[in-house]
């Protein structure tokens, strides 16, 4: 369930409930004094009364009796003169969400531009924005509460209201890029199985103009993809190699490529996980979601650039016909892989669908998702991804838009020492280290590493923020659609402008 309407205007509308905003000295911002002096200083005078002081993100509301406004919902701005940026806009859209979800259906928010300072002249877009995002929920199979009546419409009143819901048109393609994912990561793994998954990619994104190319189980078996398969063959699930080409850019410049890890349930095949948690891994395919929304925007709003999405797609089943530790896979580069334990299988899916990758659309650069290591959580818990790569200018340039959109990564390092901790004695190498060899996410990383070749190349571990058990500023507990916003972010500043940023 998300808002149904978001709109900007440059006057007030004079009915239900009215967001003011009033600044850390307790003064009111200017649109809120504008509004006060027209109520015979009714904002005023309760304001005095209450115990708001106007830090950040603070909130409070009064009923206005004897007033064509129903209630006033004063939000904390911070310091006067306090620069936003566009995630703290965000953040704050998403604190007024939380203040008003309950109290009308429709409701004004009188915080413009002339009330924020701001890099950004459509401040009350990503206001809208913070807002749309918070309001998402999951309640697809709770049907008594998705008919609850919640906030519908907002409003946003500011003096650009124009260029505002300019800029939001395209913000909101974004957030439903984000909602994609949230909603196939959250989907049980009844519902989302390899050939649903493919079919819902095809759905969502062929009518935007993505074409849609799927490889089946004997076309992989040709190409080689024994790594892959090997994960997939204790299922009765056939596995699935979806390919999302987006060709928005001249046909003389290489793809950005994104690959994501899509394992739609895994139990640890043979090496079987506890039962106590197993449930939460029919998110184990939240790399694919990612790439799947991410797609969506980029397709929505025509991003001038050419990408590639791969999403690697099995089941991990234990069964008669499952694989077995200690068994040997040649994968698609020729690289042989012994099997120590089913349970590191992200990092066999991603192997062959890497290589396939970087062989057949040589990118310009490439750039993994997958929640890969509960090593990464344990490493960076729940607020970081981890981030590797074998270009510093890469690295950079994701670290820049995650600072930009709030969603953390931190590098990490890969290192000859922890690659010869996957060297194998029977085969080219293992798929866990060495017991001696500590430092489970980066092992895995350098694992991957040997399936790139030269091509730019990071790997984004997103264990641990794929989803939330509590509430955040942006979205509620459940699925958080980690790295639409990032990597479209990454697209937009690098690809898709004169001068790309280094």
């Amino acid at each position: 369930m998300v808002v149904e309407k978001i709109s900007f205007a440059d006057k007030l509308r004079e009915e239900g409930s009215v967001v003011v905003g009033v600044y850390a000295d307790a003064s009111l911002s200017k649109s809120a004094t504008a509004i006060d002096e027209k109520f015979n200083g009714i904002i005023s005078r309760n304001l005095k009364k209450m115990s708001i002081s106007g830090k950040l993100f603070e909130s409070t509301h009064f009923v206005a009796a004897d007033c064509p406004i129903s209630h006033f919902v004063l939000i904390g701005l911070g310091d006067v003169g306090k620069k936003f940026t566009e995630f703290e806009l965000e953040k704050l859209g998403a604190k007024i969400y939380d203040c008003v979800a309950e109290l009308e259906v429709d409701v004004t928010v009188a915080v413009g531009a002339e009330d924020i300072d701001s890099a950004s002249c459509c401040s009350s877009s990503f206001l809208g924005f913070g807002l749309l995002l918070k309001s998402w929920s999951f309640d697809k199979y709770k049907p008594s509460k998705s008919k609850k009546i919640k906030l519908r419409n907002a409003c946003f009143i500011t003096s650009n209201a124009q260029k505002s819901g300019e800029r939001f048109l395209e913000l909101q393609k974004l957030a439903d890029g984000i909602f994609l994912t949230r909603q196939v990561v959250s989907e049980p793994a009844n519902v989302i199985y390899p050939k649903s998954l493919a079919k819902i990619a095809k759905d969502e994104l062929s009518p935007l103009g993505v074409e849609v190319e799927t490889l089946d189980r004997s076309s992989m078996q040709e190409l080689g993809m024994n790594a892959l398969l090997g994960v997939a063959q204790g299922s009765s699930f056939d596995p699935q190699l979806v390919i999302l080409h987006w060709n928005g850019g001249s046909k003389s410049e290489n793809p950005i490529v994104f690959v994501g890890k899509g394992v739609t349930f895994d139990s640890g095949g043979i090496s079987l996980k506890p039962g106590d948690g197993m449930h939460e891994m029919r998110q184990d395919m939240a790399g694919s979601g990612t790439v799947l929304g991410l797609l969506k925007a980029v397709a929505a709003n025509k991003l001038p650039v050419n990408v590639i999405g791969l999403m690697a797609l099995v089941e991990n089943m234990p069964s008669g016909t499952a694989q077995r530790p200690g068994d040997i896979v040649k994968s698609m580069s020729g690289q042989t892989i012994e099997i120590l334990n089913t349970d590191a299988e992200g990092r066999l899916v991603l192997a062959d669908a890497l290589w396939y990758a970087q062989d057949k659309f040589s990118p310009q650069v490439m750039i993994d998702l997958a929640t890969l290591t509960g090593a990464m959580i344990v490493a960076l818990g729940h607020e970081f991804a981890g981030l590797f790569s074998n270009s510093d200018v890469l690295a950079h340039q994701i670290t820049k838009s995650s600072e930009k959109t709030g969603e953390k990564v931190w590098r990490m390092p890969l290192t000859e020492h922890f690659d010869k901790g996957i060297n194998s004695e029977v085969a080219d190498m293992q798929n866990i280290a060495k017991p001696n060899i500590r430092g489970g996410s980066i092992t895995a990383a350098q694992f991957l590493k040997r399936f790139v070749n030269d091509v730019d190349w990071a790997h984004l571990d997103i264990a641990g923020v794929d989803s939330t058990s509590d509430d955040l500023f942006i979205c509620a507990k459940g699925a958080t659609g980690f790295g639409v916003h990032l990597l479209y972010d990454f697209l937009q500043e690098n690809y898709t402008k004169k001068t790309k940023s280094v």
